[in-house]
């Protein structure tokens, strides 16, 4: 039996990956678990997994999540402390589903101890990439990306590498839900607006970040750091059937694209079964039913968000947990109606341009480091909003 962890048990990937291990119940032995507000989903999934313990990242909640498994023989706790402390537990297989900045602490624990690596949390490529690599060469980890374009690109990839061979790789965004919207009707956009995405089924706060396109900006630093490509070597296209999640460009002319259902089961099950493929009971595609796709470039007038993935590359460094910690502060104040939907991508720019002039850098490139320039940024988004 695979020994298994899954953090960030209860939000959409997760769930989706609780489902994948249940359908093969008898081939895994579940170490961890993890999840945040929703403790009734976790200690339901607890009681169907049987893991060796639970973990609520929300420490005021851990009487709730041990009474709730009472007599049950599996373990409890809460907090981040006890977050990291399963994540360093020996697994064969983990899955980082952790949405936000606190997932890069434990996909750096993770790395040390596991086999394979399947990450689903964006922000620890973004935020501490090097970190991520250097752990994961420390110990022999292999890291399978699971967002369904880095997952296209890495079954696309030779060996999962871009080598000599690559020319250029494409990522695909649908364009969320207002991409034909007029600009200046985007300004009344309201949370619960924002999180209707056309395609995917996602949790509030991924869905807002793909109608502003920052969920692509993310994925575009992503792909620097988990490919070690230039920036030059990537282009994003608008792609509204999300039907085809990534192409790459060989330097012979060949293209290979990756089409799969909009199921985020399947990049979930590549990581799962990988290195083998596994038959997964997920809907086929029917090409001729589809008729026809479309591809376009993004318009950056309408949303700059993408664009400011660009300064960040350029800009290297720590950079990257600044963009994340000020776009995830924006979104914050957005969901609680304090900002409006466009002032969002108007303050991480500021932000940006402030830690590009020399604001909120420390020495070095490590953990903590990167934990400075996060919080940096948070505060330096209440300053440029307004914000008391």
């Amino acid at each position: 039996m695979r020994r298994v962890s899954v953090f960030g048990s209860t939000g959409s990937v997760g769930c989706s990956t609780v489902d994948l291990i249940l359908r093969e119940r008898e081939c895994f032995h579940v170490v961890a678990i993890s999840g945040s507000g929703n403790v009734d989903l976790l200690a339901s999934q607890a009681r169907e997994l049987r893991p060796e313990i639970a973990v609520t990242a929300d420490a005021g909640r851990s009487g709730e999540l041990a009474h709730a498994l009472a007599g049950s023989g599996i373990a409890t706790a809460g907090g981040r402390e006890a977050l990291v402390e399963a994540a360093s537990r020996p697994a064969d297989w983990v899955m980082s589903a952790i949405v936000g900045f606190a997932g890069l602490e434990v996909s750096l624990e993770a790395a040390g101890v596991a086999d394979v690596l399947a990450l689903a949390n964006k922000e620890s490529m973004v935020c501490g990439g090097a970190l991520v690599r250097r752990a994961c060469a420390a110990s022999g980890c292999r890291l399978i990306p699971v967002d369904s374009e880095h997952s296209a690109i890495f079954q696309a990839l030779p060996n999962g590498l871009a080598g000599d061979s690559v020319e250029k790789i494409i990522l695909t965004a649908s364009g969320g839900p207002f991409y034909r919207v007029p600009k200046e009707d985007l300004e009344d956009v309201t949370p619960e607006q924002a999180s209707r995405h056309p395609n995917w089924d996602m949790g509030l706060r991924i869905s807002i970040d793909s109608a502003t396109l920052f969920n692509k900006s993310m994925e575009l630093i992503e792909a620097v750091e988990l490919f070690l490509v230039g920036r030059e070597r990537i282009e994003v296209l608008v792609h509204p059937q999300s039907i085809v999640h990534a192409l790459v460009l060989f330097t012979d002319k060949g293209m290979l694209a990756h089409l799969g259902p909009v199921d985020m089961r399947h990049p979930i099950g590549f990581a799962l079964n990988w290195p083998e493929r596994r038959r997964l009971s997920l809907e086929v595609i029917d090409l001729a039913e589809v008729g026809s796709l479309d591809f376009e470039r993004p318009d950056l007038d309408r949303f700059p968000a993408l664009g400011l993935a660009d300064e960040v590359i350029r800009m290297g460094g720590l950079s990257g947990a600044v963009f994340n910690g000020a776009k995830e502060r924006a979104l914050d104040l957005f969901i609680e109606r304090r900002i409006g939907f466009t002032d969002m991508a108007r303050h991480v720019a500021s932000v940006i341009a402030r830690h590009d002039r020399g604001g909120g850098r420390e020495n070095g490139f490590d953990l903590l480091a990167v934990g400075q320039a996060d919080s940096w940024a948070r505060d330096m988004v209440d300053e440029v909003s307004g914000v008391t």
